[in-house]
């Protein structure tokens, strides 16, 4: 999955009507022609290769694990039955629970829909086998899951909760009824990519099929993260569609993207839709910019590796971060800065976390002559986010830490201190586990689980926590969906 809400709900600003773009090729058949897929991104998605190529089976793994991990692993079972529970007792529908106030929580950033825990909590009970919550989630998806939706909705966030969701679950289970929502909601999405240069706006109205650039965006242009985090969910729209429209779209983001002048082989985090070009000079691997790079590493990896253009733009990117971007403390910590116009911010998001885990993956596949340079900088930036949890109070990680006037991997700034049920750090401690099976990685996975029985869990959930430097914890009330994802 991708990293999860980098933008704040408010749309508004600059509003420009579209009209929605005409779906192409009827939706619905098995694969499209083999003729046609010749002309289109070099990817087929094979189920059976799919299947073969997990470690384990996704069900029924059996025994072989020492008592500790086992013992491990059931109680992360029940964390994630405990917070299901209560979100089905209080919020079941709504998009989030909040825990404190025992209610449920829609928001403003799915245009409408609903259950955005339920989707993104799905592959999450599959997998753990969570037979009976999971037949309750699946029969909620069936029964009163409503695409007929009439509001503003952030095409991103739709993109990889939801359609990435619905995706998973078919390709996990072969149930005919996420695929058919997946297509049906992936066709709303498409009149966000009618504009001058095919860049997607960021706002869509799923029910009118108006878009417009988000309020907060620089001189109305699109952010990197959001148009650069459709490509996996695209192509296999069309895969199953038969519909050659989606892949088309994000394939054309691409030649865009190849087309534009890169400062210093860097992507600024805001491009104009209208003109293609950049708006200003703002780089980052935290939000705004994160799944961007994640999407280019995955779409090689997802195309059995014959999407070459894919995997070098993927390098060239990761060169350029390195030579630009990723400095040591004094103290001797990697981390990656934030560049704005040439003026380097030595700060790194929680978001950014996600990287060691993607250069870990990247590492596996690198030359052979580059290979233990990446895992070694995997392992560093992993670690330095390591020490961001580590030096707090609470042992969970802030939303941003700097290094900067003697301060290392530490918030600096009161807005900087909270802590919302984030994943990335976790998904990075999975990517070194499963490439160098260190067993620090799963003792510092269980740092986080300790933590969040402690700071985060309450009587009816998990919450996320204003400040990680204080063990009296001030809760925000918010049980958020992305909690599910890689719980």
């Amino acid at each position: 999955g991708a990293p999860p809400a980098h933008t704040a709900a408010s749309a508004g600003g600059s509003r420009q009507q579209v009209q929605p773009g005409e779906a192409g090729a009827e939706a619905g058949t098995d694969s499209a022609p083999a003729a046609s897929r010749q002309t289109r991104a070099p990817f087929r998605f094979d189920y059976e290769k799919f299947h073969s190529s997990l470690r384990h089976p996704v069900l029924g793994r059996g025994g072989g694990e020492e008592p500790e991990t086992r013992a491990r692993r059931l109680k992360i079972r029940e964390m994630m039955k405990f917070a299901w529970d209560n979100y089905k007792r209080y919020a079941f529908g709504k998009n989030e629970l909040r825990p404190l106030t025992k209610n449920g929580h829609i928001g403003n950033m799915f245009g409408g829909l609903r259950g955005a825990t339920i989707v993104d909590a799905l592959d999450t009970l599959y997998i753990m086998e969570l037979g009976e919550e999971f037949q309750e989630a699946k029969s909620w998806v069936e029964k009163s899951f409503d695409l007929n939706v009439n509001g503003e909705a952030s095409l991103f966030e739709v993109n990889i909760r939801y359609v990435g969701g619905l995706l998973t679950m078919y390709y996990l289970t072969g149930e005919e009824v996420f695929k058919s929502k997946a297509l049906e909601l992936g066709e709303k999405l498409l009149p966000a990519f009618n504009t001058p240069t095919g860049i997607p706006r960021g706002v869509i109205n799923l029910g009118s099929g108006m878009s417009w650039s988000w309020g907060w965006a620089s001189a109305g242009s699109s952010i990197l993260a959001e148009f650069g985090t459709l490509h996996l969910e695209f192509l296999h729209l069309t895969e199953l569609s038969g519909n050659p429209v989606f892949t088309e779209k994000v394939m054309n983001i691409r030649k865009v993207l190849n087309r534009i002048e890169k400062p210093q082989g860097l992507y600024p985090n805001f491009l104009s839709p209208v003109t293609g070009n950049w708006v200003q000079h703002h780089v980052s691997i935290g939000g705004l910019g994160d799944s961007f790079y994640e999407y280019l590493i995955k779409s090689w990896l997802m195309s059995d590796k014959r999407d070459t253009e894919a995997k070098k733009m993927y390098n060239d990117a990761l060169e350029a971060i390195e030579k630009h971007l990723v400095k040591k403390s004094a103290g001797g910590l990697t981390y990656i800065a934030e560049w704005r116009g040439g003026i380097l911010d030595h700060k790194m998001g929680h978001l950014a976390c996600f990287s060691g885990g993607m250069i870990a993956l990247g590492a596996e596949q690198a030359a052979e002559e580059k290979k233990q340079h990446y895992v070694d900088l995997a392992a560093e930036i992993t670690h330095t986010c390591h020490e961001s949890y580590a030096r707090s109070d609470t042992k969970l990680g802030p939303e941003a830490f700097r290094f900067d006037a003697g301060t290392e991997a530490m918030a600096t700034r009161l807005s900087e201190r909270y802590y919302i049920l984030r994943p990335e750090v976790v998904e990075s401690y999975m990517y070194m586990w499963r490439l160098t099976h260190d067993p620090k990685y799963r003792q510092w996975g269980w740092e986080v689980v300790k933590a969040l029985e402690k700071y985060c869990r309450v009587e009816a959930g998990f919450s996320g926590i204003r400040d990680v430097y204080t063990t009296t914890p001030n809760h925000d009330n918010m049980q958020q969906s992305f909690f599910w994802q890689r719980h």
